[in-house]
């Protein structure tokens, strides 16, 4: 028998779990952004999510394709260096960085093949609805391996927003969809419910994936519970990424109180995994005007999962960290 708290080592046996799987699973990243921050942009870090939408535009505007390359290469060197077998990243294609994203793409995947499987994802930080930002995201949709959205960046017309991403998945070969959803922590945002109802509406069941859904906790549980049911009815995976989204409890009451369940900022992954659902793990944003302490490491975002929702089972974590992200990420 080990001797108590000496021999034995819960946080081991996880890890050796992940690489009997073949490694971990990164389903959720922006390698293209990576490292861009600066002396001044770091200046800018604590603004709004709405502001920092915007705020890398200067650094796209002025990247040439082997800088954005680089970027790109040094989170994958990272990602191989840790024992990550696959990473699905998003990738900015909009009218300020146009297509150089998909170039440095383009040459990532073949220098790294055989090395790490890449799934890239287009971001529509521009929305898709203004025609010079659809323009762009028709491009990106032509390229990627995955439709990305965020309805939120055209708030008041989500619906539409969703409507425009899953035709252009039918148009492009039937792709599937990363969409972030969710992401404000608030009571008043109830779009992931929004997401299952187009996802079944387009015929679209067990070929998208929903990120983040962190409103869903400030939700009351009976509704949690039922939305869940549809969820699982529509296949919808869950991305979360626990890092990236620890400090967004002041989303939903930065100007004003607001009453809500009491809830982690993170999508209820304990719930959602007794409901049937798959939950996969990210990393999100890397060092960048985001994030700008998050270094990557995916032991650290396991862990900020597993304390988060109080989830000590070894071989569920070892699922979320591996198997399921592989399914998030059709592979």
């Amino acid at each position: 028998m080990p001797e108590p708290g000496k021999d034995f080592n819960p946080k081991q046996i996880v890890l050796d779990k992940i690489s009997a799987q073949g490694g971990w699973v990164n389903a959720h990243a922006h390698v293209d952004r990576a490292f861009i921050l600066t002396p001044e942009n770091f200046q800018l870090t604590g603004e709004s999510l709405e502001t920092k939408w915007s705020l890398p535009d200067k650094y796209k505007e002025q990247a040439s394709v082997d800088d954005i390359y680089d970027n790109m290469a040094r989170v994958v060197e990272d990602m191989i260096a840790q024992g990550v077998q696959a990473i699905g990243s998003f990738i900015d294609v909009d009218p300020v960085i146009k297509d150089k994203a998909i170039v440095a793409a383009k040459r990532l995947r073949e220098n790294y093949k055989g090395k790490i499987k890449i799934k890239f994802i287009n971001q529509v930080v521009k929305g898709v609805i203004d025609p010079e930002a659809r323009k762009w995201f028709e491009v990106g949709a032509e390229f990627v391996d995955i439709i990305g959205g965020l309805p939120e960046r055209d708030a008041g017309h989500e619906a539409e927003h969703l409507d425009i991403l899953f035709e252009a998945a039918k148009k492009n070969g039937n792709k599937p969809l990363h969409v972030h959803i969710d992401q404000f922590n608030s009571p008043d945002q109830r779009d992931t419910e929004l997401l299952v109802k187009k996802t079944i509406e387009h015929g679209y069941q067990n070929k998208v994936a929903a990120v983040h859904c962190i409103s869903l906790g400030a939700q009351p549980k009976a509704y949690r519970q039922e939305l869940y049911k549809k969820m699982k009815e529509a296949g919808i995976a869950v991305i979360v990424c626990p890092c990236g989204w620890i400090d967004n409890s002041w989303v939903a009451s930065k100007d004003e109180d607001v009453i809500g369940p009491i809830h982690n900022t993170i999508a209820p992954v304990k719930e959602m995994i007794a409901a049937g659902l798959v939950i996969a793990l990210g990393t999100d944003n890397i060092q960048d005007i985001y994030k700008p302490f998050n270094d990557g490491d995916m032991w650290t975002e396991l862990r900020f999962l597993l304390e988060t929702s109080h989830l000590y089972d070894v071989d569920v974590l070892t699922d979320i960290a591996t198997g399921n992200g592989l399914k998030a990420l059709w592979l």
